[in-house]
């Protein structure tokens, strides 16, 4: 292993943000790392952030921003620039997605760097988090980035991932399905690293006053985009709700209501003053809206994993989610949700099973979602299995 001497492991993660509005990886990261450190693994992170970036001076993590790539791609020489130098460093490197430079342009440092070492170089893995997932070229409104990545895949990403020493997965479905999407898929090893979300704030009397609805309400928190599935919760619950008046509101928190998506979606919600748009919510505010929920709701045409939904589970909230969340069958199994089709029937009929089930039912249900974010998304053993896998390879 280079690096190092006193058998501290260094990991040196590369993604081209780590802006909380973005969710999804950099969450993970902000998530796992802590607990690797206490395990004795340091870890530091690249990024195409302009370093000007106000959240940047908030964190407790070592980001190292590089500046804003202008282009579409994310290509930017700094990169190149920053691994000749710092590669030799570390003990592995992850790189954190796929279709832009910073998969592509680490690979390149990598393979250049081991070369010139003679083979002695940092392990490379990448965590493709979803995006080998056979929808994102499949949903018939993708025709075009289906395409282009098609021709990325082709030209880059096959290189990548054949070339680097693994693949880490979030999840068993998400390792299985990546197998399915593209010709030419050969990593030389895939394996189910795991992920860990960390517990939530204790609940109190003071942090439940930040809640963004005193009546009842569902809770929808994520990046409003469509594979999300806004646009079927919305209807649905609209639908529901001209039989059962009393129904609890619906909150969807988030960022994205700027776009062109989420003006539609406020536009198709405007006349049912039931439904809330908060905008994205931090800290206490969306801790509170966890615990102050009847339900979570995320009725996703692809989730690679869904960190809101085991935050949810962690505050002891039932969840009604899709079978195209990846940790579907882990939930319907722990009996701590909800699991439905991705369509607007599934997700009404959904709905109206959480309204028709008895209080006892409900609590049981709530009961079983906290025991599933023990029993498998608790962030401690998923670090501890992150380190075992990790060092596995390198013995």
């Amino acid at each position: 292993m280079e690096g190092d001497t006193n058998n501290t492991m260094r990991i040196l993660r590369v993604i081209t943000s780590m802006n909380p509005a973005n969710g999804g990886p950099s969450q993970g990261i902000r998530n796992m790392v802590p607990a690797l450190e206490k395990l004795g693994i340091a870890n530091e992170i690249v990024t195409f952030d302009n370093p000007s970036d106000t959240f940047l001076h908030e964190e407790s993590l070592t980001i190292h921003a590089l500046g804003e790539a202008k282009n579409p791609y994310q290509y930017t020489s700094a990169l190149n620039k920053w691994l000749e130098t710092y590669l030799g460093k570390y003990d592995v490197v992850i790189i954190h997605g796929l279709w832009l430079y910073n998969s592509y342009g680490t690979y390149l440092s990598w393979r250049r760097y081991k070369r010139k070492s003679k083979g002695i170089a940092p392990e490379l893995y990448v965590m493709p988090h979803g995006m080998l997932d056979p929808w994102f070229q499949q949903a018939p409104e993708r025709k075009l980035k289906a395409l282009r990545n098609t021709i990325v895949w082709r030209l880059f990403e096959q290189k990548v991932v054949n070339g680097a020493d693994g693949l880490l997965f979030t999840c068993e479905e998400e390792l299985l399905l990546a197998r399915t999407t593209f010709p030419g898929y050969h990593p030389k090893k895939e394996i189910n690293i795991g992920y860990g979300v960390k517990p939530p704030p204790p609940y109190t009397e003071e942090l439940i006053e930040h809640k963004p609805a005193q009546k009842p309400y569902f809770l929808f928190l994520s990046r409003i985009h469509p594979k999300k599935g806004t646009d079927l919760l919305i209807r649905a619950y609209m639908e529901l709700k001209t039989t059962i008046p009393d129904l609890p509101q619906l909150v969807i928190a988030g960022p994205g209501l700027d776009t062109a998506y989420g003006k539609q979606l406020a536009q198709l919600a405007e006349t049912c003053t039931s439904i809330l748009f908060p905008g994205m919510l931090k800290g206490k505010d969306k801790w509170a809206a966890f615990y102050g929920c009847e339900a979570f709701i995320l009725p996703s045409h692809q989730e690679n994993f869904g960190i809101a939904i085991v935050e949810a589970l962690a505050c002891g909230k039932p969840v009604i989610i899709t079978d195209k969340v990846n940790i579907w069958r882990e939930i319907k199994k722990g009996g701590g949700g909800l699991v439905s089709k991705d369509t607007y029937e599934s997700v009404f009929a959904a709905l109206k099973q959480w309204i028709e089930k008895s209080a006892l039912e409900r609590q049981t249900m709530a009961t079983r979602a906290a025991d599933t974010y023990k029993e498998l998304y608790a962030i401690e053993p998923a670090a501890e299995k992150f380190k075992r896998e990790l060092s596995f390879t390198q013995s």
